[in-house]
């Protein structure tokens, strides 16, 4: 959704500088006259590798390939997307904020939308409020102080109670938006009708307690409401709200808004399961304590989680569901190099649970004496499929031989593979032949050799096709692939030459479509020692003509050994021919 203009985000981006905007969020140093270097606060890592550049203005990570501008740094750390990234950036400068401009009716209409559903979010969060402190409310009130909640939690969380009515939520929203929007909304349904017509908008929530689910802003997006009975017309025990334009359960954490600055402070997170486990966590003083609201752990979360940190602990029910979503969580998370850790709390309690009864410096202590989730895999293995016999042994190391391979670090993955066949009594030798083949597939030595095969002609060109479309370094590069394609054709980079040429708009480093070419374009600019000039541009342009000429010369005396081999002496002549112009091109290059 375009709602500042690009002359705005232009002005923006010329005013900001990128170093002081990333140094609000990680430690930077100086690195060489024009670099800044840090620890990329994109994936855990101990040795720097995330660079910026204070001249080009844009910053790249050589540990997992992000890379961009000042605005691409924003929307990832803050999760948001490109327009707040501009009004983020601009706010950070003191730059005035220009109306809003969108570049369609639909866009327009689509905002204004989404405007409202968060409007009557809110609404319907303080009237949800307003009915806890009702006399109908007494109940829940009841339900949650004997689940341990005081007053200053319900508060913090804004905790309210759904009514046992169909239509007074409805009665209370009425007039503030049409019907459409009401149920799109998904705090009201209705049923269809006979025609096909929807019918009479009611209540979603009745009877329930209702915890707000926030976005990472703080904004109200969705509920997750409980229900106060437990017979079957009461419906399930905990109801979420549906997909809407504002809410995806599966790119959603619950408490997000309030943690992710612990997260960073502390660099790691504890993931439980329900809100109950979580609003208990936070309020004994666990301030990093994030919920999946309920077992299933997304990919999107995954990505959504990393941008805050690489280490989480892992706390769920102590139930086969729970069991179930921790295993399928740690697949998730050690695809992406995350350090998980398993908290096994005693007597099988939930986190709620355990920290009522048991307090707070006990689990803490349980947190503190979390597995490592690879220990924690082998014990599960081992509980599943008993090593007592060859098939309880060969059960449990196909169990988890597919954890193994997922590892991308390969001395965590042998170190794994060494203690699963210690603990199952198999020989490690055995464990590690299965492994070889994941492993030789995870060795990407493509940008090794790319970076090998680079010559200073083409680390050139790249440079000035990264520069701004109406420098003269580009210009003239640009005129050459046009006019001399064939100087061109044997390059390994020509594909990336092409793509900066033709990027358009784009910033250089999202012109490129492989993480590997990205990687090459940041590491040959953070090499520059000072502004190009327009004569290296010229000298790696008859270096690349020189090297054309070459392979041609070469061709050519293939081709005259191969016509006096035949003594086929009419093609000997034009083959001849053919060499002295080749040889007169190459004086005249050296010539210049």
């Amino acid at each position: 959704m375009k709602v500042v203009s690009s002359d705005f985000a232009q002005l923006v981006k010329q005013q900001a500088d990128i170093v002081r905007i990333v140094g609000e969020y990680i430690t930077l140093k100086k690195s060489g006259s024009q670099n800044y270097a840090g620890l990329c606060p994109f994936h855990g890592e101990k040795t720097a590798s995330f660079s910026v550049h204070a001249v080009r203005q844009f910053y790249h990570c050589f540990g997992c390939n992000e890379g961009g501008d000042v605005f691409s740094f924003v929307q990832k750390i803050e999760n948001v997307g490109f327009p707040e990234a501009v009004k983020i950036v601009a706010q950070k400068c003191g730059i005035p904020l220009p109306k809003r401009e969108f570049s369609s009716p639909e866009q327009a209409e689509e905002s204004r939308q989404r405007g409202k559903l968060l409007d009557l979010h809110e609404l319907a969060t303080t009237w949800f409020e307003e009915q806890l402190r009702s006399a109908e409310g007494a109940r829940a009130r009841e339900y949650l102080t004997g689940r341990g909640l005081t007053a200053e939690a319900i508060a913090k969380f804004r905790i309210g109670y759904a009514p046992d009515s169909f239509n007074a939520l409805r009665d209370r929203l009425q007039g503030t938006a049409p019907p459409d929007l009401l149920r799109l909304s998904g705090l009201l349904s209705s049923k269809e009708q006979a025609d096909g017509s929807p019918g009479p908008l009611y209540a979603r929530f009745r009877k329930r307690v209702t915890f707000p689910i926030h976005s990472e802003s703080g904004r109200v997006i969705a509920f997750t409401a409980r229900a106060l009975d437990s017979d079957e017309k009461s419906g399930p025990k905990y109801m979420n709200s549906p997909e809407t334009p504002l809410y995806s359960k599966g790119q959603v954490l619950f408490n997000l808004d309030k943690a992710r600055q612990a997260i960073r402070q502390q660099d790691f997170a504890l993931l439980v399961e329900g809100q109950m486990d979580c609003i208990t966590a936070y309020m004994a003083g666990i301030q990093n304590v994030l919920a999946t609201s309920g077992t299933a752990f997304t990919e999107m979360q995954v990505r959504l989680l990393s941008r805050y940190t690489k280490r989480l602990f892992i706390n769920f029910d102590p139930d086969a569901a729970g069991a179930n979503a921790a295993e399928k969580s740690i697949a998730l998370l050690t695809e992406e190099d995350f350090e998980v850790k398993v908290v096994i709390l005693e007597a099988g309690l939930d986190p709620d649970r355990f920290i009522r009864e048991r307090g707070i410096k006990d689990y803490v202590a349980a947190v503190k004496a979390a597995k490592r989730h690879s220990d924690y895999l082998i014990d599960r293995a081992m509980q599943l499929f008993p090593p007592r016999t060859a098939e309880g042994k060969s059960k449990a190391i196909n169990y988890l031989l597919p954890h193994i391979r997922r590892m991308p670090n390969q001395f965590v993955r042998d170190e794994f593979a060494s203690d699963a066949a210690q603990k199952l009594g198999i020989d490690s030798a055995l464990v590690r032949q299965e492994l070889q083949q994941a492993a030789r597939k995870r060795r990407d030595q493509v940008g090794a050799s790319a970076r090998e095969n680079m010559n200073e002609a083409e680390r050139v060109l790249l440079r000035a096709l990264a520069s701004p479309p109406e420098s003269r370094v580009f210009l003239c590069v640009s005129q050459a692939m046009h006019e001399q394609p064939q100087s061109f054709e044997e390059l390994g980079i020509t594909r990336m030459l092409a793509q900066l040429r033709d990027r358009g708009p784009l910033e250089p480093l999202a012109a490129l479509t492989e993480p590997v070419q990205r990687a090459l374009l940041a590491q040959t600019l953070l090499r520059e020692s000072g502004e190009l000039e327009l004569e290296q541009v010229e000298a790696a342009l008859e270096s690349l003509k020189y090297r054309q000429l070459e392979a041609l010369q070469r061709r050519v005396r293939a081709d005259i050994a191969a016509a006096e081999r035949r003594g086929d002496w009419a093609q000997l002549a034009v083959f001849m021919a053919e060499k002295l112009k080749v040889d007169r091109q190459m004086r005249e290059v050296d010539a210049r």
